[in-house]
């Protein structure tokens, strides 16, 4: 693996849809352990980041071989917070130890299912002409098909206009499942991630997409782990 590439796992004390998930077992586990074991299997520990400002986190990360080398500021542990914010703190981190980093990865710990593989496929699909590459799952909720948006006048129309009459003769769309962020750092200093000029995919199963936001991800994804 290239030493120019940063990985970072953000793991903030707070959240409100599952309350300290970061830290809480799953099938056994802290659920950050998920994504701290497969990103040692792509990199060495002296390029992982775990951003947190919690000490629990910190202490756990610590027995997993990793150094944890500053606390989240408080500004950035906010509900408000940024990732953008949060990498970009880690890479300024590092540049002021002497540490420059061409890319970071980012590794959100509420995809528990993705696997080094996935963190692997997303890399080799950066090169020179891309500024990031995302993973995704392809979309259920088709918008050329079954989501409608609510008209000035209260009626409802298709969010994306397109004559189908069948979900299968639709054009695939994709949704981020938050799992694999590969990303430039001279376009993150420019731009927020979703909204840089070449964006590339990288299509995850729907397994492997599971992302925990609330008490009912966090169930599935023990189920599928048991």
């Amino acid at each position: 693996m290239n030493s120019s590439t940063l990985f970072v796992i953000p793991a903030r004390a707070g959240s409100k849809g599952v309350p300290n998930k970061n830290k809480r077992l799953l099938s056994g586990k802290p659920l950050i352990a998920y994504t701290i074991e497969e990103a040692l299997k792509v990199i060495s520990n002296e390029h992982i980041c775990v951003s947190t400002d919690d000490e629990e986190v910190i202490t756990f990360a610590n027995k997993m071989g990793l150094e944890v080398p500053f606390v989240r500021p408080e500004a950035l542990a906010q509900d408000d917070s940024t990732s953008r914010d949060v990498l970009l703190h880690a890479i300024d981190f590092y540049a002021s130890m002497g540490k420059f980093y061409e890319r970071v990865v980012m590794l959100q710990p509420t995809s528990p299912l993705r696997k080094s593989e996935d963190i692997l496929g997303a890399l080799a699909l950066f090169n020179d002409e891309v500024d990031c590459v995302l993973s995704v799952v392809e979309t259920k909720s088709n918008p050329y098909y079954v989501l409608f948006e609510e008209g000035e006048e209260g009626y409802l129309k298709k969010s994306k206009k397109g004559f189908f009459q069948r979900r299968q003769d639709c054009p695939a769309v994709y949704e981020l499942n938050g799992a694999v962020y590969v990303i430039r750092v001279d376009a993150l200093k420019q731009k927020e991630i979703t909204l840089m000029d070449r964006i590339v995919k990288f299509e995850m199963s729907e397994l492997r997409s599971i992302d925990i936001d609330t008490e009912l991800d966090f169930k599935i994804a023990e189920f599928l782990l048991n």
